[in-house]
């Protein structure tokens, strides 16, 4: 019965983390859509201006 316990123990807070990382990458990746992509910019344009 504890082993039963332990186990639904860990896979909730294995999810938990999951969750939370998900969340996370997905926080991540929406700040990058709103900056601008100055390191982007091609060199070659600023040379023939």
């Amino acid at each position: 019965m504890k082993k039963a316990i332990s186990r639904i123990g860990a896979l909730l807070a294995f999810s938990i983390l999951a969750f939370r990382a998900v969340g996370s990458f997905l926080s991540w990746i929406e700040r990058q859509e709103d900056s601008t992509a100055e390191a982007w910019i091609d060199e070659d344009e600023f040379e023939d201006a």
